[in-house]
């Protein structure tokens, strides 16, 4: 019988993602990686060569779903508020990617970032995107394009990045669910780009 390496190495990811969002990098073990996945150990160092690159493999299969579930095209711009509605759909769904972007930026350039150039270039996309709606009066010139990006993100992910100051600042909310949340958001991203 042939093995199944495709197959094995999307098991090793998938136990990895919930490894390392569950414990980081630092705290994340192999053998508890190879348990989940009902793999052998040795696997992971055959096709990954490590605990690190296991954890850099990880962010960057989760990147690319991300990007993938959530585009933002040219003509999506001028709706940036439904559009923030989608990340926040997003990440209300896997609430784990926020958890290894945090693991990842608490090495603080101790190690490479995953797919740095991509990412970066992914962003550059969604600036032009931005800079561009900008130009045609779209959105509001009033905020740089780059400003802008980030404040629709953060606006869109902080719910879940932390979760325990939503939980205190929305204590005196009469109506505090998911859905008042996403119609909130979308609701100050329209008026932040009108």
């Amino acid at each position: 019988m042939a093995w199944d390496t495709a197959k094995t190495r999307r098991l090793l990811l998938e136990a990895a993602v919930e490894e390392f969002a569950e414990h980081g990098p630092q705290g994340a073990r192999v053998d508890r990686v190879a348990a989940r996945a009902g793999v052998n150990k040795e696997r992971i160092y055959q096709y990954f060569g490590g605990k690190q690159q296991l954890f850099t493999a990880v962010l960057e299969a989760e990147l690319a779903k991300v990007a993938a579930a959530v585009p933002l095209t040219d003509d999506e711009v001028a709706h940036l508020g439904e559009y923030a509605g989608r990340v926040f759909d997003y990440h209300c769904a896997h609430p784990h990617f926020l958890r290894l972007l945090a693991w990842e930026g608490l090495q603080d350039g101790q190690v490479t970032v995953a797919a740095e150039d991509e990412r970066a270039a992914h962003y550059a996309d969604k600036l032009a995107a931005f800079a561009k709606a900008r130009h045609e009066g779209t959105i509001t010139g009033e905020v740089d394009a780059a400003h802008l990006l980030y404040a629709v993100y953060a606006l869109a992910t902080w719910w879940f990045t932390a979760p325990q100051v939503v939980r205190m600042m929305m204590a005196g909310a009469d109506d505090d669910t998911q859905e008042t949340r996403r119609a909130g958001l979308v609701r100050m991203v329209n008026r932040l780009t009108s």
